[in-house]
């Protein structure tokens, strides 16, 4: 298959490349020279312009950073670019309302498209195996897993178009709530005299049970390895989890739900970014207690 990748940042660049991996045929793109660079070491065919990338593909992958962004790239230079058939997956990560708006207005051009966007982090999307939360219907999902299954480890069918971002929207949400609470708990152990890694043995096989705690330990030392082990380096950035909760509370908003601990986790991290901390994992709200 001939797939046109749009944005190659952290997470773009390898899922492009376990496309390669699988045997398609790759038409990348991104506004950075270093990026289109790396693409083509990885065996990407690369583009400087997205019209040209996209001219006869059969399917089209967006991962970019907001929805403004992802609009522009769909109405200028996607949308009756493509070949009149090709599939349009957005992976990126934007509010609910344009990722329907530019569904329908690629529905209108006769295009069939999915908010597709995904779990996992950078570690995820190098060794592929990423979690889609795919909004669409029942036959353009069918179409879009052949072409997400080489970069997951599971490709979910969350309901129709904009159900792929609410699914992410609520998902972040609780992985910021649930991140803050173990590292308030592994914090509270050690001033309180018990030792955080034996804290963690034991909450980690018992109702503290979290993937927060259990597979991502934002303790330095203490538990699963992660980027608390690093200086809080690489990870997923705290920026990007504030960018999620901004999206998050637009999407509670919007639907008229409550979501206090959704509200004080989004505080939480605008302080600690606006300290200058929006480059380190999120998992560093830890050094903060």
């Amino acid at each position: 298959m001939k797939i046109a990748f749009i944005g190659l940042g952290n997470m773009g660049g390898g899922m492009a490349a376990n496309l390669v991996k699988a045997g398609h045929q790759v038409h990348a793109f991104d506004l950075s020279a270093d990026a289109l660079a790396k693409a083509g070491e990885g065996g990407c065919q690369t583009f400087t312009a997205v019209p040209d990338a996209v001219a006869d593909v059969d399917a089209v992958v967006t991962m970019l950073p907001n929805g403004a962004i992802v609009k522009s790239v769909y109405t200028a230079d996607v949308i009756g670019k493509a070949p009149k058939g090709a599939l349009f997956l957005d992976c990126s990560t934007i509010d609910v309302a344009t990722a329907r708006e530019v569904a329908a207005l690629a529905s209108d051009a006769g295009y069939e498209m999915a908010d597709a966007p995904v779990s996992g982090g950078i570690a995820a999307a190098n060794g592929g195996t990423l979690t889609f939360m795919v909004g669409a219907s029942d036959a353009t999902f069918e179409k879009a897993k052949a072409v997400l299954e080489p970069m997951a480890k599971a490709v979910i069918h969350a309901g129709e178009v904009g159900a792929g971002q609410v699914a992410k929207m609520c998902n972040n949400m609780l992985l910021a709530i649930h991140m803050i609470g173990t590292c308030e708990a592994l914090a509270l152990a050690g001033k309180a005299g018990l030792d955080p890694q034996k804290f963690y043995e034991i909450s980690s096989k018992s109702t503290g049970y979290c993937w927060s705690l259990n597979d991502y330990t934002p303790a330095p030392g203490v538990g699963a390895t992660s980027p608390a082990d690093n200086g809080y380096a690489g990870g997923f950035a705290s920026a990007l989890m504030l960018k999620d909760l901004k999206l998050a509370m637009e999407g509670a908003q919007s639907a008229g739900a409550t979501v206090p601990m959704g509200e004080h986790a989004k505080a939480i991290y605008e302080a600690f970014v606006e300290a200058g901390n929006g480059g380190k994992d999120f998992g560093a709200i830890f050094t903060t207690l």
